[in-house]
């Protein structure tokens, strides 16, 4: 799924328009809705008496002809009232017949004075178009199943076998409405556990079709200052809780001033607490919010802790950092924590003398930080916010504790900021805008602090000072003043690669915001920034609707025109302009344009292809279509439009066959190109996208249970499903099929004596073949049979995440590697296919850094390895290959923030 093709085709774009602001009274109109996204330059009187949210939608239902807002009292619910005195601002979420919608959110801005209100502008999304129903027909405990069978294929990625499933578990949270045109009803299911792989905490949110149980939405909850290189973190209970405030404010002496030292050696006044109980001093600030809500800042020492520790569920084990004496000394240096309890303080100093916020959330919660986490027993070089508290990973040889930059505790505390504002959804565009944000903050914060200026090259940097050798151009993990632009640095992601390019794309939008803070000077900028934050920008926005916000929140402060013309040459310097999609090229022949599906694996065979699709706004369920490889001629809808999801098609020119989900079982349903009736061929639990069709023939990878896997077939003729093996003890996976032979691997025994090997059966003779081997594999991904080889993917194994691409005759022999698992040419395949004259190779990269080459590319070898290539140099993520015959090779590809399904006849060779 591409970056903006579940979200930003899931919703109204709501972008303002180029040119002049509109002028007082009028709006912008937001699209796919009757509802403005913004409205500007108004002075309309509002209902003077009652609460805040009842004249903010009093004014809405009178207004009910610019709204077009029919009931605002039942279908507008109050979730945040922010009161400066002067100013209002509500925040009112959408329901559709009693069901929230994800996303919807209207936001009134009023003042009052002299007890008379008055309405200065609106802005948000509400859908009027949403017509579905509200009753479900996928039960809980069915969502949760599909939703955590889902997480765990997204976090596997078929790098592992199944038997290695991560344990996960899943919560149901209740319907919602995701609005696509008429409206989709979702179960949302929270999944968590633990990463088998990096051992972090997994919180993924999961949006189940309650119609037919297929998910249909996907992404972590988990905010990393660094994107994580495999795996998410989970969220955590609530802080301010009682533990935090009323157990701990009785036990110790308070307002003691401590001290401590630096990383960078500076010594630093700690507010601190002295506790009786332990005799020892704690670094506890009970001074900043005492007046408020006396709620606290601490610092606890989680050193020792894995990072699957602390979260989703708080670690009460741990203390708050100790010492003997008010001078903290060198280990409470090394662990990060003196600079984790300094920085806390003064980021939260900055928002409330600045902006006038009490901490994270605006009314004073509890500020906890934990530092010294580990991984697997190893350094964790990460830190994140996971809805409650900050999480800091301690140091190793090369890099300093996380909590060692203020620009990263600012950034971690802005996450805190951003929830209990916009909420920015931490996924696409609207994530990259989270991420964009919180490292205009931190960064701002940090430079202010240390008094770096906007013109110094380095002010831009982030993560700069946490090495302990590099200098900090290479220290630094981001640089917002990389220059990066849409039309050359946009780079188009499904959301199981960092969120959708949360990180990836972050700095195109926070590079304007920077820009905007050089030209305009920090005490405007800050403040543009954060009134667009907290009073234009909702859940689901995106790029261009981010640059309205701003522009928005700029006239609201009376900028000037030069400084309005500032503000839009920053944005229009970074291609953040409407329409900014459109301009990104590629060098692959469209077959399909915005299929909008995320996670179907897609189908090709004697010069046809198959693909799901949903319609262009994704309001449809998934439906099966089919075309010519070359392009010509009319395309085929092969599935039935009734309202089960149609996914994972294979084709062999003849035939296509597809599973579909319902609300209880998946189907493997099959029909001829040529037309003709639907035929189910099987029926179970759950589904599998290893579904593959050769004449009479259709072989799958069925899974009984989490972790089961076994290749079954059928034949067209007689659908009674037959194992491919009837041996003992031996599970089965990865199947492909061709000229008569089903290919698949082995895994013979259990726990540490397992054994992993790939055969054949020939369905003619019934003869099953084993492949030779090089070596002891430890595993085996992948396979693809043709008429004269066998190929399959040997992933390395240990802490290698790249894997061989092997080769065999058909009688076992001649085992060879065309792609080896180590040194500089090895790929991390996950998945392979074939014909007799080349093989191509669906690679993923392990890389921390986000580049164009570090997303999922494909890469294709002659059958006798003597020709290596990529198969498309098109910069966005590339992935579930087909081919059709020959060289061609058919993908979903996301350059342009959409999901295309393109293709091209011949491989491109070398990417320069």
């Amino acid at each position: 799924m591409g970056v903006a093709a579940l979200l930003a085709s899931a919703v109204p774009a709501g972008a303002a328009p180029a040119g002049p602001p509109p002028g007082p009274g009028q709006v912008v109109p937001g699209q796919r809705t009757a509802t403005p996204a913004l409205v500007e330059g108004i002075r309309e009187p509002a209902r003077a008496t009652g609460s805040p949210a009842d004249a903010a939608r009093g004014h809405l239902a009178a207004k009910e002809g610019r709204y077009h807002i029919a009931a605002p009292a039942r279908d507008l619910r109050p979730v945040q009232t922010v009161d400066s005195g002067t100013h209002e601002v509500v925040r009112l979420q959408q329901k559709h017949r009693g069901v929230d919608v994800l996303g919807g959110q209207y936001v009134v801005r009023m003042e009052h004075q002299g007890g008379e209100r008055v309405v200065t502008g609106t802005s948000g999304k509400y859908f009027t178009g949403l017509k579905t129903d509200v009753e479900p027909e996928v039960d809980e405990a069915l969502a949760v199943e599909r939703a955590v069978d889902a997480t765990t294929d997204r976090l596997l990625n078929k790098r592992l076998p199944r038997t290695d499933a991560p344990t996960l578990t899943g919560t149901s949270r209740g319907l919602v409405v995701i609005p696509r045109g008429a409206g989709v009803l979702a179960r949302h299911v929270t999944v968590r556990g633990t990463h088998p792989v990096t051992g972090e905490p997994v919180l993924h949110e999961v949006y189940v079709d309650a119609r037919a149980g297929y998910p249909v939405l996907q992404y972590s909850g988990i905010k990393t200052f660094r994107p994580p290189a495999a795996g998410t973190a989970a969220g955590a209970p609530r802080a301010g809780d009682a533990r935090s405030r009323s157990a701990r404010a009785a036990a110790g002496v308070k307002g003691i001033q401590g001290s401590g030292v630096k990383y960078d050696g500076k010594t630093v006044e700690l507010p601190v607490v002295y506790e009786e109980s332990r005799k020892a001093y704690v670094l506890r600030d009970d001074t900043r919010m005492a007046g408020t809500s006396k709620n606290t800042l601490s610092t606890w020492d989680a050193r020792g802790k894995d990072v699957s520790e602390v979260t989703p569920s708080w670690p009460y084990d741990i203390q708050e950092f100790g010492s003997p004496t008010p001078a903290f000394g060198p280990e409470a240096t090394e662990a990060g924590a003196v600079d984790a309890h300094w920085a806390a303080g003064k980021v939260y100093d900055y928002y409330r003398e600045r902006h006038g916020r009490d901490s994270l959330d605006g009314r004073g919660m509890a500020v906890n930080s934990l530092v010294g986490v580990t991984q697997f027993g190893q350094p964790y070089i990460n830190a994140f916010w996971d809805g409650s508290k900050m999480v800091y990973g301690g140091g190793d040889a090369e890099y300093r504790a996380l909590s060692a930059g203020l620009d990263v505790v600012g950034h971690e505390m802005t996450h805190g900021v951003v929830e209990h504002s916009a909420n920015l959804v931490y996924a696409g565009q609207s994530g990259a805008l989270n991420e964009g944000i919180a490292d205009y903050f931190g960064n701002a914060i940090e430079n202010d602090t240390y008094g770096i200026p906007m013109n110094s090259p380095d002010s831009g940097l982030l993560g700069e000072t946490l090495c302990r050798t590099k200098p900090a151009r290479e220290c630094a993990i981001r640089d917002l003043n990389d220059g990066r632009t849409t039309a050359k640095s946009f780079l188009g992601v499904s959301f199981s690669e960092d969120n959708g390019g949360v990180h990836l794309n972050s700095t195109i939008f926070s590079g304007a915001l920077w820009d905007l803070r050089e030209d305009l000077g920090k005490t405007l900028a800050d403040k543009i920034v954060y009134k667009a934050l907290t009073e234009y920008l909702t859940p689901l926005d995106g790029f261009t609707e981010g640059r309205a916000a701003v522009l928005a929140a700029a006239r609201d402060l009376h900028a000037t025109d030069a400084q309005l013309r500032a503000a839009e040459r920053a944005f229009n310097a970074h291609g953040i302009v409407p329409g900014w999609e459109l301009a990104l090229g590629v060098d692959s022949d469209p077959l399909l344009g915005r299929v909008n599906t995320d996670g179907s694996a897609t189908g090709a065979g004697g010069g046809w292809w198959a693909a799901a699709k949903s319609n262009d706004d994704g309001t449809e369920p998934y439906s099966i279509w089919a075309g010519r490889a070359d392009g010509t001629g009319a395309l085929k809808l092969m599935s039935p439009n009734d309202g089960r999801f149609h996914v994972h098609p294979a084709t062999d020119g003849k035939t296509v066959v597809w599973q579909a989900y319902n609300r209880r079982t998946v189907d493997i349903l099959a029909r001829p190109l040529a037309g003709g009736p639907i035929k189910k061929l099987w029926s179970g639990r759950r589904g599998s996208d290893n579904v593959r069709v050769e004449g009479d023939v259709v072989v799958f990878e069925s899974r009984p249970r989490p972790g089961g896997q076994n290749v079954r077939y059928v034949r067209l003729s007689d659908p009674t499903a037959v194992s491919v093996t009837d041996e003992q003890g031996v599970r089965t996976g990865n199947p492909s099929i061709s000229h008569g032979r089903i290919a698949y691997s082995t895994i013979r025994g259990t726990g540490n004596d397992r054994v992993f090997g790939v055969e054949t059966l020939d369905l003619k003779t019934g003869r099953h073949t084993r492949m030779g081997q090089l070596g002891t594999p430890a595993d085996i991904g992948a396979t693809a049979v043709t008429g004269q080889h066998v190929f399959w993917l040997v992933p390395a194994g240990g802490e290698s995440d790249r894997a061989a691409l092997r080769r065999a005759d058909l009688d076992g022999t001649g085992v060879t590697d065309l792609s080896p698992a180590e040194g500089p040419d090895a790929l991390s395949g996950y998945d392979i296919v074939a014909t007799d004259e080349a093989v191509t190779v669906a690679t993923w990269s392990p890389n921390i850094v986000y580049t164009n080459e570090s997303l999922f590319k494909l890469w294709q070898f002659s059958a006798d390895g003597k020709q290596r290539g990529r198969v498309s140099c098109n910069r966005g993520q590339q992935g579930w290959p087909a081919m059709p015959g020959g060289r061609q090779v058919v993908w979903v590809d996301g350059t342009t923030g959409y999901t295309d399904l393109v293709t091209r006849t011949r491989p491109a060779g070398r990417c320069g």
